[in-house]
């Protein structure tokens, strides 16, 4: 009643490998843009209608198709609610944060509004993954480190101060090492926000711990990067 059944029909077609030799070699490129709109058009109760065709899409052999649905997969968690998108999307999700560069780069960009939308359990298991993103398939694409960052800022809101020692604090620290200087700058502000997390949470422990971390490994340095580092981490903080 919501679509015609088929417009429907010639919609879910475009995923055959047949149409794109005949129609349009980009058509299942095409179809994965629009599916957050037809999901949201047709609601959550129908989406059993569009399974099939998402996850034919996310496993296509274009990695521009998988892009595509990389980039839109927070979206469309918002349109399905939690409990679809726990036994749905996430399966696909994670088949995302193994693919390429260009693939995982769409997730990393939207990965808060993604977690976000998860219950605290299901969350906690990205805590180990995340420092994943730290090596890419080219070291010299350092927007991707810089991105990972820019993420971590907001995900700490999500995660209570031990995980944040336990697993991001690493992270944080091996982004304030790296080679790019845009990416230093930035995890800068991430160390700065992370040590208010701890202190704003009366977590003063772990807070005094990661300051003498960062005495050690910076203020002392025998680089004066590193020594700079500091002055900048004091700065922010």
């Amino acid at each position: 009643d919501i679509i015609p059944q088929p417009l429907l029909d010639q919609y879910l077609s475009m995923t055959d490998p047949a149409r794109a030799q005949t129609v349009d070699t980009e058509i299942a490129k095409h179809c994965a843009y629009s599916l957050p709109g037809v999901a949201l058009t047709l609601g959550r109760q129908n989406w059993h209608c569009l399974k099939d065709t998402y996850e034919t899409l996310a496993s296509d052999v274009q990695w521009k198709v998988r892009r595509t649905l990389a980039f839109s997969i927070h979206e469309l968690a918002v349109i399905l609610g939690d409990q679809l998108t726990a036994a749905d999307l996430v399966p696909i999700f994670n088949g995302f944060l193994k693919d390429l560069d260009e693939v995982r780069i769409g997730v990393l960009k939207h990965l808060y509004d993604f977690l976000k939308l998860l219950h605290a359990d299901k969350r906690r298991e990205y805590l180990y993954q995340l420092q994943e993103f730290v090596v890419t398939d080219n070291s010299r694409n350092w927007r991707f480190r810089y991105e990972l960052a820019e993420q971590l800022i907001l995900i700490l809101e999500l995660y209570n101060p031990n995980d944040v020692y336990d697993y991001l604090r690493h992270i944080a620290l091996t982004l304030c090492s790296d080679k790019v200087s845009e990416v230093r700058w930035i995890s800068f502000k991430l160390v700065g926000t992370i040590l208010q997390k701890f202190y704003a949470n009366n977590a003063n422990a772990l807070g005094l711990n990661f300051i003498n971390e960062l005495v050690v490994r910076f203020r002392h340095c025998s680089k004066w990067v590193g020594r700079q580092a500091f002055a900048f981490i004091c700065q922010v903080g």
